[in-house]
């Protein structure tokens, strides 16, 4: 059976999540629809993230196996077409080795958390940011989240109903840069993230952006390892899953995050 990989983007804000569920329609079960509309066969489909209820994604990965080797070009407008009505989008299929798997495979997951930062609440970006009206110091934002960044117990900024055994995580960046207009964007690159995690990154630096914490506090709340010693956990109206790295990534100096 050929192995196929799918590109995905997503408004997570009509779904339950990507996973499929009982109390509600997912992402998954949007595409596992349109791929069984599309090839006549129940298919399943298994995803690089299970993101939850209301959070976006422009670059999901999922990968699954169909009964005929079709080409991808037909495969991703056959399902688009397929989900018309739909807020998912296939960006691309590709044809992958068998021992490809879209979660297990890999290396690198990429987010971003969008900031809305004025006075005025968004009417064109409601749902796709978090509004924060008050000023935010992004400058003192970075240099807090730069003491979180390595490998740590993240029991603080993490769900109290993570399902992770273990709650040690290395994270390799997390960035806060000013983005476009009055955006203030929040990148996190790990191999793996705790259920919540960036979410509670972005509440917590957030208080460091008002100047109610300090970079000291972001430390203690993390060495303290204690769920009721994290922040606020950000809304997912402004969490994304932008990207998956699989296969060895060149040893190189990572340049900067775009804002």
């Amino acid at each position: 059976m050929p192995r196929y990989k799918l590109t995905v983007e997503y408004h997570g804000r009509p779904y339950c999540g990507w996973q499929r569920q009982a109390n509600g329609l997912s992402v998954q079960e949007v595409i596992e629809t349109a791929l069984t509309g599309f090839t006549g066969d129940a298919v399943t489909l298994f995803g690089a993230g299970r993101t939850d209820a209301g959070v976006h994604a422009t670059g999901q990965v999922a990968h699954c196996d169909l009964q005929r080797d079709w080409d991808t070009d037909t495969v991703r407008d056959a399902l688009n077409a397929h989900m018309r009505e739909e807020a998912v989008t296939i960006l691309q299929a590709e044809r992958v080795p068998d021992d490809f798997d879209a979660r297990f495979s890999a290396r690198k997951r990429h987010y971003l958390y969008r900031i809305f930062n004025r006075r005025a609440p968004p009417a064109l970006l409601s749902g796709q940011v978090w509004w924060v009206w008050k000023p935010l110091d992004v400058e003192a934002m970075h240099l807090a989240a730069q003491r979180l960044v390595g490998t740590h117990d993240f029991d603080t900024f993490r769900s109290t109903h993570c399902q992770a055994k273990n709650p040690i995580r290395t994270l390799e960046r997390l960035d806060v840069v000013k983005g476009p207009g009055e955006e203030v964007h929040i990148h996190a690159m790990a191999q793996s993230f705790l259920h919540n995690q960036i979410r509670s990154f972005a509440g917590t630096l957030k208080l460091v952006g008002e100047h109610r914490w300090s970079a000291d506090d972001v430390a203690d709340a993390l060495a303290a390892k204690d769920r009721t010693r994290c922040g606020p956990v950000a809304p997912p109206d402004g969490l994304y899953l932008t990207r998956v790295d699989y296969g060895d990534a060149p040893k190189r100096t990572l340049p900067p995050y775009p804002g």
